[in-house]
């Protein structure tokens, strides 16, 4: 994705089921768990660059030592700062102690983060400030273990106003409007309510308070806790939760929004937002590695006890298609595939677009991340080739010659690495004017590949956001080439309408598609049909989210997607630009068929899977009709 595009977040869970001693003994650390946790992170850093944070549990500790350890960052390397820290304490407790050190249990009762239960957060900043407030995990604390609760999530929700209504006329008092907070103070909520039960029933058989304790531990009801927590979420999420007697749990939105894996064995069990990751970190076949149900949780109790229970009834699944375009590692193996097809239903379009002369075109690629599809894309031109070259033979009969079969068999496709981003270049002047010339310096090109005012110079990208960085300087710098025209082509569709499930594309405005369609209302003198719309979605606003219908979408029913694409095309095209071009976008037929086990497609097609978002997207109409800027929810 040429533009930059963030999200919400990554999430890991490890509970280790053996002690911590088995782990020295076998793998040679009691911080066994520490390092997969740092792995899992690391390897995950694609999904949150803003900030990170870790928390641990240590269980059966004894009264009087702390048991919850918990460290947040927002350097620019976080995940590695929190984890030098971590590793300070454990230099810093064998220097002082050398001869205690390599008891176990001294190092648990005596050095911060020695814990069974680990989560760690990669977050990505789409709302709020970027402090280290801003980082999970969060934090309940409570000198009760089993009231303590820590929460972090890979989510965004759409009613983090009514959520907070609610905790309201329950008779709570919240001091922020974050949406981590709410749901974690609607989980604490129910925590204390089930934790109040259990002291009831066992107080009524004569227990002591320590006996009661011991018991509410073993018998919180983690489930119901969750079943009544999520009654009113509605949105995107991957919620994971600790609780401090060692209680934990993960648990996945009904539609299945966002990405959440589980994997098991005798001696750990952990849950990751992405499968490879876990693959590779536990060194698993794919096959150990299990999606964990949309509706379900995954609850892991104290003594070992795993579980997977239905929380909320699961709706047909939407899973996010952009994870498979862009935002999920490409090494998944799944995502590999669907990432080449989405590349190989492009190849009818394209070859239109030339008119079949693959002899006068070159193929690229930008950025990186678009090396997959591009490469299912190239394989899709090389089977075209190579039928052409069947007939062209078989054309030849008796009369084949050397020559001629040589001259059939040498074409090929014209493939060159043709834009280079230079890693080295940073774009630290803040003057626009002068900022604008240096991010043309970003990138580069490799001279000499094309011929030049002959050849069609074909971009593949992940897909074209607002298309700034497109016309602000990669198009200006593929035309140095001299290319007689240049083809932008997206492996996604038309990115039309508001994303609210936790990708940072929440204002209408910043859209290309959107911003082509208004420019064509306008020159087809239909600006009354604006000012009809606004007034209809002014009028959904004031019915119940679940009654709400999606009034952009009839802004896009006027025109054909060629249309529509046609004018991106002019809009991004800069004023010096030599070179024709053309803007070709994935058809959302072909994004479904590539990816048919993730169908959440509602920022192409604006059929939102939650009532919340079609809220929102009435909601950015109307900002966008009044002049404001900003987030719809």
């Amino acid at each position: 994705m040429s533009d930059k595009i963030e999200h919400e977040c990554g999430v890991a869970l490890i509970r280790l089921l053996k002690p911590l001693s088995f782990y020295k003994e076998k793998y040679g650390s009691s911080r066994y768990g520490l390092h997969k946790m740092y792995q899992l992170m690391d390897k995950m850093i694609n999904r949150g660059q803003d900030g990170a944070g870790v928390a641990t549990v240590k269980l059966d500790v004894e009264a009087g030592f702390p048991y919850i350890d918990r460290l947040r960052s927002v350097e620019p390397k976080a995940t590695q700062d929190i984890f030098s820290k971590i590793n300070d304490l454990y230099i810093n407790a064998k220097d002082k102690n050398p001869q205690a050190y390599n008891d176990i249990e001294w190092q648990k009762k005596n050095i911060p983060f020695m814990g069974e239960l680990i989560m760690g957060h990669l977050r990505y900043g789409t709302f709020g400030g970027n402090t280290v407030q801003s980082c999970h995990p969060f934090r309940r604390q409570n000198n009760w273990q089993a009231r303590n609760l820590l929460v972090a999530g890979n989510f965004n929700l759409t009613n983090v106003d009514e959520l907070l209504g609610h905790l309201v006329e329950l008779g709570q008092h919240p001091t922020e409007r974050a949406d981590t907070i709410t749901v974690m103070e609607k989980i604490g909520h129910f925590l204390d309510k089930e934790n109040d039960r259990l002291f009831k029933i066992f107080k009524e058989k004569g227990l002591t308070n320590l006996e009661i304790s011991k018991e509410i531990q073993k018998n919180i009801d983690v489930a119901s806790i969750l079943i009544e927590s999520s009654k009113r979420w509605d949105g995107g999420y991957v919620m994971a939760g600790m609780m401090g007697h060692g209680d934990a749990f993960v648990l996945r939105d009904p539609v299945g929004i966002r990405p959440a894996y589980v994997y098991q064995d005798d001696e750990v069990v952990v849950v990751a937002s992405e499968r490879p990751v876990i693959q590779t970190v536990f060194n698993v076949d794919i096959s150990l590695v299990k999606e964990l149900h949309p509706g379900s949780a995954v609850i892991i109790k104290k003594d070992g006890t795993i579980t997977q229970q239905e929380i909320i009834e699961p709706l047909e699944r939407k899973a996010c298609s952009f994870e498979r375009i862009y935002f999920s590692r490409g090494n998944d193996a799944d995502i590999y595939k669907e990432r080449q097809q989405l590349g190989r239903y492009l190849v009818p379009q394209l070859l239109k677009a030339i008119d079949y002369d693959l002899e006068n075109t070159v193929f690229s690629y930008i950025p990186n991340t678009a090396e997959v599809a591009f490469g299912g894309f190239v394989e899709g031109i090389d089977e075209h080739i190579n039928k052409q070259k069947a007939t062209d033979i078989l054309k030849l009969g008796v009369n084949i010659s050397e020559p001629a079969l040589s001259k059939i068999l040498e074409r090929h496709p014209r493939i060159h690495k043709v834009v280079i981003k230079d890693a080295k270049q940073r774009t630290f002047i803040t003057a626009d004017e002068s900022r604008d010339s240096l991010v043309n310096l970003v990138y580069d090109i490799t001279y000499e590949t094309v011929k030049k005012n002959i050849d069609t110079l074909v971009i593949l990208d992940d897909s074209i956001v607002r298309g700034t960085t497109l016309k602000q300087s990669i198009l200006r710098i593929l035309d140095r080439l001299h290319p007689k025209k240049i083809i932008i082509i997206s492996s996604a569709p038309q990115i039309r309408y508001p994303d609210c499930y936790g990708i940072d594309m929440a204002v209408l405005g910043k859209f290309i598609a959107f911003d082509a369609a208004i420019q064509l209302i306008k020159e087809t003198g239909k600006e009354n049909l604006l000012k009809n719309l606004y007034e209809k979605a002014k009028a959904e606003l004031l019915k119940p989210k679940e009654e709400q219908i999606n009034i952009v979408q009839e802004i896009y029913r006027t025109f054909t997607n060629e249309e529509i694409s046609q004018k991106i095309g002019e809009l991004l095209r800069p004023s010096d630009l030599k070179a024709d071009l053309q803007i070709i976008y994935q058809t959302i037929e072909g994004l479904h068929q590539s990816c048919p086990e993730n169908t959440g497609d509602w920022y192409f097609t604006g059929n939102y899977p939650t009532p919340g978002g079609t809220k929102v997207a009435n909601k950015a109409f109307v900002n966008y009709m009044e002049g404001k800027n900003e987030r719809a929810y």
